[in-house]
């Protein structure tokens, strides 16, 4: 990958964010995955540059963007993201986000609806499915401090290992080592007041939400990013689903191409 890409960073009033952006022509932005930063675009955006400006962001509190000691929150990143596209003077813009980058976008859609053009969410958190608040419920135990659940599953795991159950264990220390990579996306999803998190989830907002959407969901994803994908697909009133098949969470890295296709007809449609 031979990208021109050009690396900038600006100062807003909530703290300094630093992107990557190359080509030109109508503004694609790129709002990246709960435990990534703007770098997971970057395969898929080298099939797009040669037709659109890409601006490649790293949210507030992630990758090479500051990490202020504020209080973190889905309507934090709205209103960051207005700082920055006022700031870059960007009055037209496609939201195009993975993840809890997702539930962003939308909910800036929801908001500043005369601004987006176009919205494409890939596997999008944001909404209430059965089985997630167990789900936030396990994480939160798992990065509680002080780090009680880090303490039991090391000593359980010799033992079970001699009884081939290690498996699971394994697995949620690795979960455990992804979570602590990035506090702010569990400030985010659960490291916060049930309520507050209740009060930003968007199933009741979705017939609102009045701009065309492009929704792309591996089929190989979780049941929960399914039916995720599904609830925006069944609300919002001018919606597409697009299931990709073998696509797993990681559509972005996995098939750049073929997602970038999918995301350069969506726009071709509207342009035209």
């Amino acid at each position: 990958m031979n990208l021109p890409l050009r690396n900038s960073r600006i100062r807003l009033p909530l703290g300094q964010v630093f992107w990557r952006e190359v080509g030109q022509g109508p503004v694609l932005l790129f709002l990246h995955g709960t435990w990534n930063d703007g770098t997971q675009w970057l395969p898929l955006i080298e099939h797009l540059s040669q037709d659109y400006h890409c601006f490649v962001l790293d949210l507030l509190g992630f990758g090479e963007s500051e990490r202020p000691k504020v209080h973190y929150s889905i309507q934090l990143q709205v209103e960051c993201l207005l700082e920055y596209l006022n700031a870059l003077h960007v009055s037209e813009v496609y939201l195009i986000g993975h993840s809890v980058g997702g539930w962003i976008a939308a909910s800036y859609a929801l908001q500043y609806l005369d601004q987006v053009q176009g919205l494409v969410l890939l596997s999008p958190e944001g909404v209430q499915v059965e089985g997630q608040g167990q789900r936030w419920r396990q994480e939160r135990w798992l990065v509680g401090q002080p780090p009680i659940a880090y303490g039991i599953l090391r000593s359980l795991l010799p033992l079970a290992r001699l009884f081939g159950r290690h498996k699971l264990i394994e697995q949620a220390l690795q979960l455990r080592k992804q979570l602590n990579r990035s506090t702010t996306a569990c400030k985010l999803l659960f490291q916060r007041r049930r309520s507050e998190i209740q009060a930003e989830l968007l199933q009741e907002r979705l017939e609102s939400l009045k701009v065309s959407t492009l929704i792309l969901q591996g089929s190989n994803d979780s049941n929960q990013a399914i039916v995720q994908s599904q609830t925006y697909a069944n609300n919002i009133p001018n919606a597409q689903l697009q299931m990709i098949d073998n696509g797993g969470h990681d559509l972005p890295e996995a098939l750049p191409e073929l997602v970038a296709q999918s995301i350069g007809e969506f726009v071709k449609r509207i342009e035209s």
